[in-house]
């Protein structure tokens, strides 16, 4: 038997309601968040905007 696909965020959250204790005991554990690496715009980035503000 399948499901129908959920139209709705209540129909979705409804179906993960669902799901059985044991299959989400199995889901591994999330890692622990990282340390995002700061952001570096070299000229090459700059180059493919330029003349947007024109535009």
């Amino acid at each position: 038997m399948t499901a129908p696909e959920p139209v709705s965020l209540d129909q979705l959250i409804d179906d993960c309601a669902d799901i059985p204790g044991a299959l989400v005991q199995l889901a591994a554990p999330l890692p622990a968040p990282r340390t995002a690496a700061p952001w570096r715009v070299d000229e090459a980035c700059v180059a493919q905007v330029s003349g947007l503000d024109d535009y």
